[in-house]
């Protein structure tokens, strides 16, 4: 009965875990480009109580072994990298990935990192940059005297100036992609970065090599469904009390077997 207790202890556990993950992705379900998450359990070890076929000597080999396993515990996050809905936004220095691939951002100490977040700015020099000042790579300038930018599906950065129409191309956006984007590393920020698991990434023009392309004027929503982790939500609870119930039902067949004595 000490094993249901400790076995229900880390379902208790497991069941937190999942109730965090949740949280944090309806935190986010209003984040720009933010993929939802789900966690991934395991059970753990088995004690092998009888081993199937060891009574042959009787001549009634047991048919199947006997084992009590010891719980469950998460092992890993897989995040859903599938397209969020496009939203309009109006500012022509958002861009929104209709597609793979993931726009590139250099950190202050020269470091790529990644996101799906294309909310863009320009700083006091005429960068554009992220709402956080980091810059977009490979790094655009937009001059002061221009009077719109205009960004193509393939990524493509023009500015407009007041009686040229026709205007002067600024630099070229580039996507990168990756073999294994779930292995891509959260920092926050709504940025990624690469590791060993996610390999290195391919570098293209967005409708080049398998990228999506770029859309002007619109932002990536969260791919969270509400409604789904809702659903997740009361299933995480239910089983959090169920567990909680095993141990005080524990506790109560332990109590009766210490009266057994008296």
């Amino acid at each position: 009965m000490l094993r249901a207790l400790n076995t229900a202890a880390l379902g208790m556990n497991a069941q937190q875990r999942n109730v965090d993950n949740i949280a944090n992705n309806m935190a986010n379900a209003s984040t720009n480009g933010y993929k939802q998450t789900r966690l991934v359990f395991h059970d753990l070890i088995y004690q092998n109580i009888q081993t199937g076929g060891q009574n042959e000597a009787e001549g009634n080999a047991a048919p199947a072994s006997l084992q009590i396993g010891h719980g469950a515990a998460p092992v890993a996050s897989v995040r859903d990298f599938r397209q969020g809905g496009l939203k309009q936004t109006g500012n022509n220095l958002d861009v929104a990935i209709n597609g793979e691939g993931f726009l590139q951002i250099r950190r202050p100490d020269g470091s790529i990192a990644y996101t799906r977040d294309g909310n863009f700015n320009l700083d006091a020099e005429g960068n554009i940059v992220t709402h956080s000042g980091l810059m977009l790579e490979p790094d655009l300038n937009v001059p002061p005297e221009a009077t719109n930018v205009r960004i193509s599906q393939d990524g493509v950065v023009t500015a407009e100036f007041e009686g040229d129409p026709v205007g002067v191309e600024l630099g070229q956006i580039e996507l990168a992609r990756f073999a294994n984007a779930g292995g891509l590393e959260p920092i926050g920020g709504n940025l990624f970065e690469q590791t060993a698991a996610s390999g290195p990434p391919t570098i293209a023009t967005p409708g080049q090599d398998g990228m999506g392309y770029v859309r002007q004027g619109f932002l990536e929503t969260s791919n969270v469904n509400i409604v789904r982790e809702m659903t997740n939500l009361i299933e995480a609870q239910r089983a959090y009390e169920i567990n909680s119930k095993m141990v005080t039902t524990t506790e109560d067949m332990l109590q009766i077997a210490n009266n057994l004595k008296r």
